[in-house]
Parts: structure tokens; sequence; C-alpha cells
């Protein structure tokens, strides 16, 4: 019996069949997408809901006073779009919000950011392989129902916030705010100010505020944390900058702007410094054990006029347990006379302050709760994957993604800054960017080869969850402390936020998708020939042109410089890209 006969798909081999895909969240990755897939890809159908007003993701949401980058803002940009125009060493929120929204612009990805536009439900259609979206209009109110192929979720890790769960907290007359709900009108003024918390947020309000006129400030604090050097003090004296003196002035600006080689040296040595410090997220390393030393000595000398504050604040656990911090100017603000730093647990929330399990009550006219985001829980919406389980069962008892990309049971369906996406040093942001790529390179699968749906396997997510438990075993990142790196809201076991590896390990783990990891449904079902996707066995690039061009590609594109690989004479194998990164399929 000969094989079974099938028509040939009436298309060239690219196969640009046309695909809705649609983006929840306008943040960094979000605007990422907006510009790589209309770059990347042809016949998509794209659409970036953006809940608030603006793009910006976090960086729109959070206003609070002293909001800054605390890694270096030449670190924290796209690669491909440099500022050299950045007022500080950490810039502050409206130039980062600056930059995001005028990339947006400058790379035409407003064009498909659809604002005010909230996501309230994503199910997954098994039988139409779709995924159907309820949004919600923030402005007037409107719901409508969309009907997509791909969903990617790039809302971030830092969009939802977190209230402290303390009996009272609603009972409080005064103004009450959290560091991600900011009220830019409120006058602090004279005012006794009470902030809870002592992550990264309050480490940049408290400075900000204890300067307001007249106002005292009561810190309720209940952690530990190492307060860092700020990072890239070697970068700075390597470059000859005074570590002390964190803005740029505008001729250091201006000197960046006309001397793009002198961009690329400093962006060069930030990426270096923060790529090979590695080595202290080992628990008893040498450089973390000398890390110890430094920043235990420094703190103790800044916190001098209370050394009480040292003997609380100084952790036993390892540099990098909770997210480390530059803090500029925080544990000065500390032994200011305005402030009082408060360790007695907090017991309630009064109508006029907060009473402490000491018996003491604090009175205050405003309330700041600088407690962070729900990072280790699903996002505040339903998603429904196969069989109607939801992304929140799934992510019981802890969240886990597959390379921090793909959910198994949940086809179709991508994460940026999913479940240990983040990184305790090197750059975020270049690990986005790849995470970026690698769902472009998993939507042009689909499209090129035919496949109406792809799945991550059950085996595979189960191996990178051992994989990352084993991993971090070895690392401070398991150490006893509360750190949103944790599950189980900061308290778990898992290491939930963090990368098993270094930036460079992350971005060679990405670099090529193993796509033996899926399982994937044929667009005309399982009997089908699975090698139709070759079409008529024309391509795209010496087919008839539209309008003036003579062909729709290039007939001899290989033959273009830009895509020659000329190798070394005589020793090929001294290729200098290929030493600075090996070859990778």
């Amino acid at each position: 019996m000969g094989p079974k006969s099938f028509q040939l798909k009436d298309e060239p081999v690219e196969g640009q069949r046309p695909m809705k895909v649609r983006v929840i969240g306008a943040g960094y990755s979000g605007i990422y997408l907006g510009i790589r897939i209309p770059q990347r890809l042809r016949n998509v159908d794209l659409q970036i809901y953006e809940k608030n007003e603006s793009v910006g993701g976090t960086w729109w949401v959070n206003k609070y006073p002293g909001c800054a980058c605390d890694i270096p803002a030449h670190s924290y940009q796209y690669s491909f779009n440099p500022n050299p125009d950045w007022s500080a060493f950490y810039a502050p929120q409206r130039e980062i919000c600056a930059y995001l929204q005028n990339t947006a612009e400058k790379y035409g990805a407003l064009r498909f950011v659809k604002l005010r536009h909230q996501v309230e439900t994503c199910q997954w259609n098994n039988d139409e392989k779709k995924w159907h979206l309820t949004i919600k209009r923030t402005d007037t109110g409107e719901t409508f129902e969309d009907v997509v192929d791909v969903v990617i979720t790039a809302r971030g890790n830092l969009s939802d916030p977190a209230w402290p769960k303390i009996p009272g907290l609603k009972s409080f007359k005064g103004e009450v705010m959290h560091s991600a709900i900011w009220n830019e009108n409120y006058d602090f003024k004279n005012k006794r100010i009470g902030i809870i918390g002592n992550g990264s947020s309050a480490i940049q309000i408290v400075p900000s505020l204890q300067k307001v006129e007249g106002a005292q400030l009561s810190c309720f604090v209940r952690s530990k944390t190492w307060i860092t050097n700020p990072f890239g003090d070697n970068v700075m004296k390597k470059l000859g900058l005074d570590p002390d003196k964190l803005e740029f002035s505008q001729e250091q600006r201006q000197e960046f702007a006309n001397d793009p080689e002198k961009l690329q040296t400093f962006r060069k040595i930030i990426e270096v410094d923060g790529n090979t410090i590695h080595d202290v997220s080992f628990r008893d390393s040498e450089m973390q054990r000398g890390a110890l030393g430094l920043f235990g000595e420094s703190m103790r000398k800044r916190l001098m006029k209370k050394p009480e504050i040292a003997d609380f604040l100084i952790p036993t656990f390892g540099i990098g347990c909770r997210r480390s911090t530059p803090g500029p100017g925080y544990l000065e603000a500390l032994v200011e006379d305005n402030v009082d730093f408060i360790t007695d647990p907090i017991e309630a929330i009064t109508p006029t302050g907060v009473a402490l399990k000491s018996g003491r009550t604090v009175e205050v006219d405003a309330l700041v709760c600088a407690t962070g985001f729900n990072t280790s829980s699903a996002p505040p919406f339903a998603i429904e994957g196969e069989g109607g389980l939801s992304l929140k069962e799934r992510f019981t008892p802890f969240p886990v993604a597959y390379l921090s990309v793909a959910v198994d049971r949940f086809p179709n369906l991508f994460m940026m800054l999913g479940p240990n996406s983040a990184i305790g040093s090197g750059s975020l942001t270049v690990i986005l960017e790849n995470e970026g790529d690698y769902v472009v390179k998993c939507i042009r699968k689909l499209q090129k080869e035919d496949y109406a749906a792809m799945r991550v396997k059950p085996a595979r997510v189960r191996d990178w969850a051992a994989y990352c438990a084993e991993y971090f075993k070895r690392t401070v990142y398991t150490d006893t402390c509360h750190s949103w790196y944790k599950s189980e809201g900061g308290d778990g076991d898992r290491v939930t936020g963090l990368w098993p590896g270094s930036t460079m390990h992350a971005l060679e783990a990405l670099r090529a998708p193993r796509w033996e990891d899926f399982d994937w449904d044929a667009l005309e079902g399982e009997e089908e020939n699975r090698l139709k996707w070759l079409g008529n066995g024309w391509s795209i690039t010496h087919m008839k042109g539209e309008g003036d061009d003579e062909y729709a590609g290039d007939p001899a594109w290989y033959i273009e410089p830009e895509f020659m690989d000329v190798p070394p004479l005589g020793r090929p194998e001294d290729d200098k890209t290929l030493k600075m990164r090996p070859f990778s399929h």
C-alpha cells in the first residue's frame, strides 16, 4: 500500500499565514515585543493591551519620591538604543519612563498599543486551538471578547501591589498610600509619617521624605538587609569618575552624546563588572566572604551616630539572599534626628496611628506602605488552560515555568519575566530581550510549519523545577531571610524569582529553543502530511513583488555582505566573534 496522497499547499516555503498575537502589558517587555514582532514576522495581527494611561509599566506606576533605578542606568536600557543623556548613575523614575515612551515611539511600537485596556480573563479553547480573552476598557467600562492564536504576558512582577496584612489598616483616618499607588498631591510638610517596610522602595522613600520640611518619620522595620556600596563604584573609578558624585554633569552627558566610542567603553565596563561578580552568589565563596566584611564595615561606619541601628539591621545571612540595593542616602537618613527607627512588631493599625506589640502606640498623620508586590503568585486576572486548569492552581504550591517562559497545559501562552526570570547580578534587561527573541522564534515556528499549538511537556517542567531546586542549594538565595525571590510571599523554601545561573548562562540557555521539549498540534490534524509546510516549491524571495518592487524579496540575498560569514584565512578557528561567544545551532 503506497503512501497517503495529499494536495500540495499552494504557498511559498516561508509560510506566513495570518496569526493573531496579543501581548498583556506595555512596560519594558511589551515595548520590546512591539518592536521585534513587526520587525521579524509578517502577517501578524499584533495588539498590546495596557491597563494604564501610558506605556512604561512599573516606571509609569511607581511615582513615589526618590523612585529610581538601583542598578546603573547605562545597563538598564535596550541594548540597541543606548541613552547618552542619563542625568545620574542611578536614573530617576521620570527619566526611565520617558526613555521607554520615547523608545516605543521611535521604533513604532505605539501603533500596536491599546491603552486603558485591562485583560480580565484568558481562556484556552482546545477544539479551536485559540485563546479567548475578555477585555475591559477602563475609560468607558465597555467589555469585549478577542479570539487569538498566541498570548504573551508581559506584565512584569512589580505591578500587583502587596498591602500589609495588619489588623485595622482600613480603620486609619489619616492618609494611606502604597509605594506603587502614590498620592502625588499629598503635602508631607510638618507631618508625622509612618513608613512600613525596608525593601527597595522604602530605602528610596526614606531619604526623600526625611528632607521634607518639618517631617517626622517613624520607620517600622522587621527585616535585616544589606545596604551595599553603590554598584558600579569600581566602574566609576576605572573611568576616572568620583563614586560620591552620582549625577552626571552636562559636560559628561555631552561627551557621551558626541563620542559614541566613549559611551560604548563606559557601557562595556559596567556590563563586564556586573557579569563577573556571579561568584558572590555562592555561599562561602571568597567573593561572598570578602563582601560580607566590606559591606558590614561600611554599614557600621555610616550608622556610627546610632550604632543600635547597625546592630539590628546588619544581617547574618549572605549578601544577595534579599535583593541588595545601594540605597544612596538611606543609612544617612536613618541617623537623623527626625527619623525614629522602630523594630518592635506591629500589633495593629488604629484610627490615628500604629499600635506595637510592646504596648506603645505611635501616632502618625500619614501611613506609607512600602511593602512590595505579589511576585510569587499568578497574574491577578483569570488564565485558564487545558481542561479549565487555572494558572493560579498550576502555580500552587509555587510558580514554575520552563526556562521562565512556558507552562505545561497552557498552549501558546508565553511569559516575559515569568518565574525565575530575574537575576542577582548582571543585566536583567538583556535577559528580557532574549526571552522576547525566544518567544518570537516560537511564534515563527508555529506560523511557518503550520502548527496550531505548542505546549511544553510536563516532564520538562518537572526537570526544570528539579534543576532550579538543586542549583540554588549552593547559593545565598536559600539562606534564612524574607525575600521576594522566594515562594509563599517571601518565606517559602523555593527560589522562584531568580534565574538559576548567571546572566550569561541565561542568554545561552534561551539562545536556541529545544523544540523536542514541546508537543505540537498540526494545523490540519494529526493525519496530515507533516511536511506540507514545504509548500509549492517556491520561495517568497524570487516571486513577483508588489507595486514598484520587481521581486517580493532578493533572489540572490546570499551574496549580500550582511548575510556573508567570511572565515579568517588559514585558521578559521581563530574567528573573533566565535571566540567571544561559542557557536550554537
